[in-house]
C-alpha cells in the first residue's frame, strides 16, 4: 500500500468514522460497504488514480469493516493523547 494513500486512508477514517456505531440502524457490512465508496469517491476527488485507489481496494476495506463495527466507547482523553503521539512521531521529535 503507498505510504501517501495509507496516510490519506487512515485520516479520512478518524474523521468520518466516528467509534461507537449504531448496529441497530445498519448492520456493520452495509456501513462498512457505504463509507468504502464514499472514502473511493472521496480519494478520486483528492487527487489518487483510479488505478492507485483499485489496487489498495482489498487492503482499504477490512481498515474500514474494523472502524465501522468498533462498538468501544469514546474516550476523548486518550484520543487526545494518541493524536499528540502519533504527531511527535510523524515529526521525528
Amino acid at each position: 500500500m503507498s505510504n501517501r494513500f495509507l496516510r490519506w486512508v487512515h485520516t479520512w477514517i478518524e474523521d468520518n468514522i466516528p467509534p461507537g456505531a449504531n448496529p441497530d440502524l445498519e448492520s456493520y457490512e452495509a456501513k462498512a460497504k457505504r463509507l468504502s465508496e464514499k472514502l473511493f469517491a472521496e480519494a478520486a476527488e483528492a487527487g489518487f488514480t483510479s488505478f492507485e485507489t483499485e489496487e489498495e481496494r482489498a487492503r482499504v476495506l477490512p481498515l474500514v469493516l474494523t472502524a465501522a463495527s468498533d462498538s468501544t466507547d469514546f474516550d476523548i482523553d486518550a484520543y487526545h493523547l494518541k493524536s499528540q503521539l502519533a504527531q511527535e512521531n510523524e515529526d521525528g521529535d
